[in-house]
Order: structure tokens, then sequence, then C-alpha cells
């Protein structure tokens, strides 16, 4: 029997009715289908939720949502070799496979075993205080260092490795995946890295100094990111969902994790059709 989770964003006005289908497809197949204990009483369907799901074993995970659902099931599977795919019922959806229009097709093929698994590399971020480092978390798309409120310029100093590049002024720095290069990055003015190529990516927000351009670094590299400035409003983000408070002096230190995340994928779709059909449909 194929047992396949199902994380449906509840605040996506869609996902009523594409649980409905999910649900009506499988129902008569050899499958178990399982929910999240809160989101199954959300949707009053209390029947399929389980508590701590994620140490449930399962052959897929379905998230229901944009990109953003997709990264957080990720993450909350953590080191678990779980693969996900994701029904895009956001807005671009670059990390989705599966449209709405083609979902009961799409279900089938998760049935029939016809799909494979990307290995998207992770980053993992840690923070060095007052002598002391401490693990911070996983991201799949990037590890951002910005300001928490008030528009202040923050003072950072950027390494890579043990090698000193600058020390410059921004409203903060993003470290990404290749596969977050189409993330925050690209809006600030970033590369769009096909998510195969094995490196990392550091893009600058509102530089304060021209000198100061996106970075393309080995993924073996480790990235890291001195709090020079004297206020005390500043964060490290994950993925944009998690967050952490910095103070002067911290050095917060990105590199690609020993674990990796599976991405569902189909062969009907390649990257670079993606990236037309999200980005450039109407040029």
């Amino acid at each position: 029997m194929l047992t396949i989770a199902v994380f449906p964003n509840v605040n996506k006005p869609q996902s009523p009715e594409v649980l409905r289908r999910i649900f009506a497809f499988y129902r008569d197949k050899d499958v178990r289908l399982i929910l999240p204990i809160d989101e199954s009483r959300f949707f009053d369907m209390e029947e399929y939720g389980v508590p701590d799901i994620e140490k449930i074993p399962a052959d897929l995970a379905l998230s229901l949502g944009g990109d953003g659902t997709l990264l957080g099931v990720c993450r909350r599977y953590g080191a678990m070799a779980v693969p996900v795919c994701g029904v895009n019922i956001g807005t671009l959806g670059f990390m989705a496979d599966i449209e709405l229009s083609e979902l009961e097709t799409k279900l089938q093929k998760i049935l029939a075993g016809d799909y494979r698994i990307e290995h998207r590399l992770l980053l993992a971020g840690f923070v060095r205080s007052h002598g002391k480092e401490r693990f911070l978390g996983h991201a799949i798309n990037d590890v951002v260092v910005t300001k928490g409120g008030v528009a202040r310029m923050l003072h950072l100093g950027l390494s890579i490795n043990d090698s000193h590049l600058i020390d410059y002024k921004a409203d903060g720095v993003i470290v990404s995946s290749p596969t977050g290069s189409t993330a925050y990055s690209l809006s600030a003015g970033g590369p769009i890295m096909n998510p195969t190529i094995r490196a990392l990516l550091v893009t600058p927000i509102c530089a304060h100094t021209f000198n100061m351009r996106p970075l393309v670094v080995g993924e073996e590299d480790v990235v890291r990111i001195e709090i020079a400035a004297i206020h005390q409003d500043i964060i490290v983000t994950f993925d944009g969902q998690e967050s952490f408070r910095l103070l002067p002096g911290d050095e917060v230190m990105v590199m690609k994790s020993n674990v990796q995340a599976g991405i569902v994928k189909f062969d009907d779709k390649d990257y670079y059709q993606i990236l037309r059909t999200k980005l450039w449909k109407d040029v």
C-alpha cells in the first residue's frame, strides 16, 4: 500500500476542492492518505488526521499551496527521505509541479511511480555569538540577514571561508541555493541559476557600495556574515518563514547542509519550459 501525506494550506480558498479531488481519485485504490491533525480538523476530515505526521513512514508527501507551502513541508520532514510533490494553488509556483488542470493525470503518474525525484541542495544556517556556535535551521531557498523594522542601513562584513572580502552597508544580504535564485534573490537583482548547479549565491539587498555585486561561490564554501551594526533590530530568516534575532558582533554562517530535499518532478516538463511559462509567458 502506498502512503501519501497530504499538507493543505488552510489559507488557500481552493484547498477544500483540491482535497476533495485527491481523496476521490484515490478512494478505490491501494493508497492510504493521511493529514496533519490540525489540518484534518480544519477541513472536517479528522478520520484521516494523525499526530506527529512527520514520524509516520510515508512514500510521498503532497503539498497543496504555493512554493511557500512546499518549502514548509520539506523543512517539516528535515532529514527524513520523504519526497515532496507540490500542487500549485499559489501564484508563480516554480517548485510545485502539478497544475490544477492536470491534477488527476499527475495523481495517476504518482500511483504508477512515473516520476523522478530531484535532490535539491539544502542550506544550513548557524550563528556564532560570544564565542558559542549554534545551529539555527535549514533552508531550501535562502538564508537572509536583514533589518527587523526601522529603515536603517546594516553594516556587514562578508567573508568566504577564511578570506575576508568586503565591509559594506546595505539593507541586508541573501545567501541562496540555486533553487532559491528565482525567489527573493531574483527580486534583489541576482541571477537565475539552474537548480542543478552546484553553487551558492550571495546577493546584497540595496547595497550602498557600488562594488558589492551578486557573487556565485562554490557549494562547499562557507559564507560568513559579520553583524557590525550598532542597533539591535536585526534578524536572520530561513525561507522567509522562520526568523531569529541577531545582535551586533554576531556572525552568521551559511553552508551546504549534509542533508538534501527531495522534490517530485515529472518528465513532461523541464526547467527552462517552467521558467518561460512562469516568467515570460506574456513576452
